[in-house]
C-alpha cells in the first residue's frame, strides 16, 4: 500500500466504494476505528452489535493485505472500554494479523 492508498482510506467506512459520493460516517451510526494493518484509518459500522460480537473481533476481506482477497484480522484490546451504544466513533479494533 502506498501513500495514495492510505489517503483514500482515511475517514471512510469499510465496505463503501472508493467512488461513493458519501463514503464517510453517518451521524446516526456507531463506528469502530480500525487501527494498524492494511485497513488502518477505515471506520467499521458496529451499529447494533452485541457486546459478545465486539469481543470476538472481526475478519474483514481486503485486497490490500498480504493475501489479496484474504482477510485482515482486527480485535479489541482487553482493557479498552466498550462502546456505550451512542452514535459516532466510539471504539477501536486493532490489527492482529491476516489470513488467506
Amino acid at each position: 500500500m502506498n501513500a495514495d492508498d492510505e489517503q483514500l482510506l482515511r475517514g471512510r467506512v469499510y465496505g463503501c466504494d472508493h467512488d461513493d459520493p458519501h463514503p464517510g460516517p453517518l451521524p446516526h451510526q456507531t463506528y469502530a476505528a480500525l487501527v494498524g494493518g492494511p485497513l488502518d484509518g477505515l471506520l467499521l459500522d458496529i451499529t447494533g452489535w452485541r457486546p459478545e460480537e465486539i469481543d470476538d473481533g472481526v475478519a474483514l476481506m481486503t485486497e490490500l493485505g498480504r493475501w489479496p482477497g484474504g482477510r485482515a484480522l482486527y480485535d479489541p484490546l482487553p482493557d479498552d472500554p466498550r462502546p456505550s451504544g451512542g452514535p459516532g466513533v466510539v471504539f477501536r479494533f486493532y490489527y492482529s494479523g491476516e489470513t488467506p
